[in-house]
């Protein structure tokens, strides 16, 4: 926890009528970039608000999941702020285990909440958190290794150019990997960038009466396109690569391509970080010939309040700073404006400041708004939800699933055993839990 000499002055000094009471609240959040960075830029809060102190709690995304979710339905109340995304939001929502956030001041012009991603964060027309970043996923792929193998990258790639690309750019003896895809087991995780790619593929997570999918062509089709791309131009240990271990390896030049969140974006092409900044180039998320889906997600990162908390005041406080406009230009001062926190607000694609400093920017929102909730498959289903299927199951089912593919990728199963083991235990737990009979 960060003690800023002017909230310790403020708290130590009389206030008017007074001694300013001090208010702590614990956030719970993910060790991304953007999340670091606001750690510190907190100042500038401590500064407007001396009352208030911020403890963070900074984890590993699988932990923060585990951790955030034990934590509101036992009904804790170890964190007064918690980063969690837009599969949970809705479902928590629900259960009554969130603070609604209907009260926000003008100021906080909740009407420039881009309204794919509010949408995914509202419930019966009640708000029940607010983004800190918004995202999709597209391709990055490096525009020098491109060009060297004589190849262009279509703006809209098929899985076929990809393997192509993929195939051309790979250097082993040099330390480069034609392509990096996330292996690491977990429902937001590996599991993450399969469901979309299935998507991509014609495919779906259950039928329209909740049978699991996995012993279908589609699926078949997207996993042993995926190990296929990962044993031949991978980099070794991939099982183990989740969004942060992949990101480290394209800064280093080590990748040719990556399909990945847009958030990734200002972290590929900031020359502080990235060694091969100058040469990103971005196209949408691969789709399979003849099939009119892309393998791209839809996502947000949000700050949402557990119900229960004795802070909530300090906590929605926080919040609105952290998700405001103003906190956005804070980041452009200090950082610039291509590493402003992106996909959340309709007014920041519409800034020339940030279009002209982001080269990513229009390929994002295209990616986000082509993404669709409710018709995540080019066949009927009966969920919402991209990348995940918006049911209180699935966290537990999406990371079971994931351990099998992970465990394909790392060679110590089939991809025929894989689907197959994901098949009887999804089936198992959906009639555990009365979807199917």
């Amino acid at each position: 926890m960060k003690f800023h000499a002017l909230a310790g002055a403020c708290v130590l000094g009389l206030a008017a009528g007074g001694a300013m009471a001090e208010t702590t609240i614990t956030v719970a959040t993910v060790n991304n970039g953007d999340m670091i960075r606001m750690q510190g830029l907190m100042d500038d809060f401590y500064a407007a608000h001396p009352d208030i102190k911020v403890n963070w709690v900074t984890m590993e995304e699988n932990v923060l999941r585990q951790k955030v979710t034990t934590d509101v339905a036992t009904k804790a109340g170890q964190y007064d702020v918690m980063t969690i995304g837009t599969y949970e939001v809705p479902i928590w929502g629900k259960q009554g285990w969130l603070v609604p956030l209907d009260d926000l001041p003008d100021s906080y012009d909740v009407n420039d909440l881009l309204p794919a991603i509010r949408s995914g964060l509202t419930l019966d027309d009640h708000l029940y958190a607010l983004p800190f970043y918004g995202e999709s996923s597209f391709t990055m792929y490096r525009k020098d290794l491109m060009e060297k193998a004589g190849l262009t990258m279509p703006e809209d790639p098929t899985w076929g150019d990809i393997e192509k690309a993929a195939a051309a750019m790979t250097d082993k003896e040099a330390g480069i990997y034609g392509i990096c895809l996330r292996g690491k087991a977990g429902w937001g995780e590996n599991m993450a960038f399969l469901s979309a790619m299935d998507n991509s593929m014609g495919g779906r997570w259950f039928d329209m009466d909740w049978n699991p999918q996995f012993n279908t062509p589609e699926w078949k089709d997207t996993l042993t396109t995926y190990l296929t791309l990962m044993n031949e131009y991978g980099p070794p240990g991939a099982s183990s690569n989740g969004f942060n271990e992949n990101l480290a390896l394209f800064q280093q030049g080590k990748c040719g391509m990556w399909m990945d969140a847009t958030v990734a974006a200002s972290f590929v092409t900031n020359p502080k970080d990235s060694k091969v900044a100058d040469q990103v180039g971005f196209a949408m998320a691969p789709h399979k010939d003849g099939v009119a889906k892309n393998g791209n997600w839809l996502w947000a990162w949000t700050l949402a309040i557990p119900a229960g908390t004795q802070k909530e005041e300090a906590a929605k406080t926080f919040i609105e700073w952290a998700t405001s406009k103003e906190y956005t230009a804070l980041v452009a001062s200090k950082e610039g404006w291509a590493n402003v926190p992106p996909g959340t607000r309709t007014s920041l694609y519409e800034n020339p400041d940030y279009t002209s400093a982001a080269p990513f920017a229009d390929l994002t929102l295209k990616s986000i708004n082509a993404a669709d909730p409710k018709n995540p498959s080019v066949q009927e289903v009966p969920y919402t939800g991209v990348q995940f299927v918006a049911i209180p199951e699935f966290q537990a089912i999406g990371t079971a699933v994931g351990q099998q593919f992970s465990a394909a990728l790392a060679g110590q199963i089939s991809a025929d055993q894989a689907l197959q083991n994901a098949q009887a235990l999804t089936e198992r737990e959906m009639k555990k839990a009365g979807y199917i009979k």
